[in-house]
């Protein structure tokens, strides 16, 4: 008997480690252990043993049994484990990024910026920027808006308390306001610096508006100015034709209708028509106003409008975003709707 034992542990330590498969496992088990198994003969020939041998032959069966259940339970553990692998697919090392993490994005209106000041940059505008609090000199006296402008009502303009503080130049007691503008950059640079100035201004801009489909109380704009001897109405019709055509194509039309802003004269808006936009192809198009500096806004900076002349114009980032690429809602920009970023990716 205990050569019979060993035989039958010899062989199992044989055969249970060539076992790769479920079937192949159960077979080689039941071949052991199963009710017409190896060792379950070896235990069933204990009724026929002396009661005397009986001690020494059960211990020599226990031992035999637990080496046995040792070998199936590491056959067990390596196909579970070859199983688990086959599950997984091939390693990989957890301290690297993820694979299917989706690559980020420029938000739309931050592509439509870098698109407007990378045609200006072609054009020999430089950036510059300046404070979105604003004290009411620099975002309307200096800009020719008198006193009673509609810009300037409660309804259009959001005060601040007047013992609000700022690094921006404030002048006798005028009260702060989130500008309505990016034109009080003009007047910043023109006060800092020597004419020729070709200058591009984006950034935000806030008004008490209700917000819609076409208006948000916090918008963003560009603005641009260029001031030199003998600026004309043909420069700003050149530069802005040459900025609708790298936006919209070369097929886009122009055209400068009168309008009235108080520190441009003469002044206009600027509209536009171009088969390429959807639902609104072929139909003229509002895209932003723009003028010559009125001679007024010279004086307020101190610029001899006898020597020098400038241009200006401006609009609406989130306009020219939606006639690009089709948008009818503002809201859009500001919902953080992954499903509609990532259309932008």
């Amino acid at each position: 008997m205990k050569a019979r034992l060993a035989e039958i542990l010899q062989q199992a330590a044989a055969e249970l480690p060539a076992v790769h498969s479920r079937p192949e496992f159960e077979a080689a088990k039941a071949r052991f252990v199963g009710p017409n198994g190896a060792l379950t003969a070896c235990m069933k020939q204990m009724a026929s043993v002396p009661k005397a041998d009986k001690p020494a032959l059960g211990k020599l069966i226990n031992d035999a049994k637990t080496a046995l259940a040792a070998l199936l339970d590491a056959a067990r553990e390596r196909l579970d484990a070859a199983e688990l692998a086959a599950a997984l697919g091939k390693p990989v090392d957890p301290t690297l990024p993820s694979p299917d993490t989706p690559n980020g994005s420029l938000h739309p209106l931050t592509q439509t910026r870098d698109l407007i000041t990378g045609t200006f940059k072609k054009l020999g505008f430089a950036i510059a920027d300046g404070p979105e609090l604003e004290s009411e000199w620099f975002c309307f006296d200096a800009l020719n808006m008198p006193d009673d402008h509609p810009a300037r009502d409660m309804q259009d303009t959001l005060f601040l308390p007047p013992d609000a503080r700022s690094s921006t130049t404030r002048r006798g007691n005028e009260a702060y306001v989130l500008r309505t503008h990016t034109s009080s950059v003009q007047i910043r640079v023109m006060l800092a610096r020597k004419p020729p100035i070709r200058i591009l201004s984006p950034g935000r801009a806030f008004r008490r508006d209700t917000t819609d489909a076409t208006h948000s109380a916090n918008f963003h704009q560009v603005e641009g100015l260029w001031v030199d001897r003998n600026v004309t109405v043909r420069d700003l019709k050149s530069i802005l034709d040459a900025f609708v055509r790298e936006l919209f194509g070369d097929s886009v039309r122009t055209r400068l209708r009168p309008s009235y802003f108080p520190f441009t004269e003469p002044s206009f808006e600027l509209d536009i028509k171009a088969a390429n936009m959807g639902r609104l192809s072929d139909r003229w198009i509002e895209l932003g106003g723009c003028g010559l500096v009125n001679p007024r806004v010279f004086e307020n900076v101190g610029i001899n409008p006898g020597e020098w002349t400038g241009l200006a114009f401006g609009m609406g980032l989130e306009r020219v975003a939606m006639l690009l690429h089709g948008i009818d809602d503002i809201r859009h920009f500001y919902a953080n709707d992954l499903r509609f970023l990532r259309q932008f990716a």
